[in-house]
């Protein structure tokens, strides 16, 4: 569960993990974790992991009058398994990711979402709405990526503005078309958290986002001892 926050983008010092003491635990659990997160409201649970040992098909099976056993293909051993029982709230989630994303700063405010979490990947602009040329290759670009990622367009208001604007939102880079590109077929891709600038190629760009936005995954292997 660890890695599932940091993997959404929840920072570490911004949740805890705390253990229920015997006098917290539920009559069904042996032991008990909260994750909590320090919200701006104070710091609230946000997961629960119970370890409710066999309790739940031990009760199944007396109540039921079937025999609830798993047997160890292996061994031959006959066992009742024990239940892990994680709780999530959706809600919670989303109102967490938004609090450590949310940011304030100089001359602007940025929501420096994960980009595995951001509803808008990349947003792709015109330098100016009212030169066709412009915006027919800025459409054109904008037709291509939408097919991979989840794109905005936007040719609304001067370019500084729209920046502003898919900061707020959390979008992760932005596309830009201006007159070199109309000479050298690269476009100007902007990052969000650093505004930094650099020129792409046109026909690099579904590799270059590929890179930049594809999930990672990482399997762990788990443990359990008695």
């Amino acid at each position: 569960m660890s890695e599932w926050l940091e993997y959404i983008g929840i920072k570490k010092e911004n949740y805890a993990i705390r253990e229920h003491d015997a006098s917290e635990l539920s009559h069904y659990s042996k032991r008990t974790i909260d994750f909590e997160y320090n919200f701006l409201f104070g710091t609230k649970e946000l997961y629960g992991l119970a370890y409710r040992t066999n309790f739940d098909l031990t009760n199944h099976a007396k109540y039921s009058g079937v025999e609830l056993l798993y047997t160890d293909p292996q061994t031959g051993e006959k066992f009742i398994p024990h239940c892990i029982e994680p709780t999530f709230g959706v809600e919670r989630t989303v109102l967490a990711i938004l609090c450590d994303a949310y940011t304030e700063e100089e001359d602007r405010i940025v929501l420096k979402l994960d980009s595995k979490v951001a509803p808008i990947k990349v947003a792709v602009f015109p330098l100016l709405r009212n030169k066709p040329e412009l915006v027919k290759k800025a459409r054109e670009i904008f037709d291509a990526l939408r097919v991979r990622f989840a794109c905005d367009f936007d040719d609304n208001g001067n370019v500084g503005k729209r920046y502003r604007r898919q900061d707020e939102i959390g979008t992760p880079y932005c596309v830009t078309v201006d007159f070199q590109t109309l000479d050298d077929d690269t476009v100007t891709v902007r990052d969000r958290d650093t505004m930094a600038q650099e020129r792409v190629l046109i026909k690099d760009l579904k590799d270059f986002f590929n890179e930049k936005l594809t999930p990672k995954l990482v399997c762990h292997s788990i443990s359990v001892e008695e």
